[in-house]
């Protein structure tokens, strides 16, 4: 395409949208509320995600070894269970480090613990991490066939729960923004066509005088892809502001103790550049499937 003709269809695309001034701003207006919904509802996703892998990246399983085991067998203990079908790690506890470890998790209570230091009850441990959290269960119940493991804890009945609530969490926030952009994409289309549609009889004048299907298309694709991005500019504006506000929040009180949400970068420019794009080619689809008909005659 030359440079005078796509100047052209770039000037006849900015004029149509200032001539048709309501029926662009309800395109993007249309944009603007479908997109915002989905890229809340997308960010809302990606995080219930992350969050939900790092609950599970947290899930172990804890092999007591017999108190009457000798220390110097550990090494192959070790390499016995680093051996077994579906484990990614195995880490060494003695019985000392887990008490520590009780103590500190429990904060100012876990002092009582203290005396506990001289006469330790604990049991040198192998802490062992899967390849996959949900095989944690069949790990653990082989770990438990070893002679020299004398108990298996890895949180047996609320594990299972745990998987079955994230996987649902990720199923739910699926279908939820598969659905929104589904209906971003139907409001935004039909929207785009009213727009189209107000404008007939300048398509058909243009094609009668001899304008090719591709010259008067151009200038309606430009449109739509204008409409669509410029619908995407107030969302990512309100995600990004506003996800920055709760990031900071929620850092602030729950981030060491319970949750931390996806960094601010580079979730909000992926975001940014998602959300453009959807706006972008819903607003060029709307456009050509709506002029399509027009060019019949």
């Amino acid at each position: 395409m030359k440079i005078r003709t796509l100047k052209r269809h770039l000037v006849e695309a900015f004029k149509s949208m200032g001539r048709n001034g309501w029926m662009s701003f309800a395109s993007i207006s249309a944009v603007t509320v479908t997109l915002l919904l989905v890229s809340v509802f997308l960010a809302i996703l990606l995080n219930i995600n992350h969050i939900a892998s790092q609950i599970e990246d947290d899930v172990q399983i804890r092999a007591y070894i017999e108190r009457t085991e000798k220390s110097e067998n550990y090494d192959a203990y070790q390499k016995q269970l680093e051996n077994l079908e579906k484990v990614k790690s195995v880490k060494y506890q003695s019985k000392e480090e887990g008490l520590d470890e009780l103590i500190e998790s429990l904060g100012d209570e876990g002092e009582a613990f203290s005396s506990l230091k001289d006469e330790n009850p604990l049991r040198d441990a192998f802490i062992i991490y899967t390849d996959k959290p949900q095989d944690t269960a069949a790990v653990a119940k082989e770990v438990g066939k070893l002679k020299f493991v004398n108990k298996v804890e890895y949180g047996q009945g609320t594990v299972e729960k745990l998987f079955k609530v994230t996987d649902a969490a990720r199923n739910v926030g699926i279908v939820l923004v598969l659905g929104l952009v589904f209906t971003a994409m139907f409001l935004i289309s039909n929207t785009i066509k009213l727009t189209i549609v107000t404008r007939r009889r300048e398509i058909e004048i243009m094609k009668l005088v001899g304008a090719t299907n591709g010259f008067i298309r151009w200038p309606f694709f430009i449109e739509g892809f204008a409409l669509g991005v410029m619908g995407a500019i107030l969302p990512i504006i309100v995600i990004a502001v506003g996800y920055q506000a709760i990031f900071d929040i929620v850092n602030q009180k729950l981030g060491t103790v319970f949750i931390e949400l996806l960094p601010v970068t580079p979730l909000i420019p992926q975001l940014s550049l998602l959300m453009l794009l959807i706006g972008g080619v819903i607003g060029v689809w709307g456009s050509l499937t709506s002029v399509r008909k027009f060019l019949k005659i």
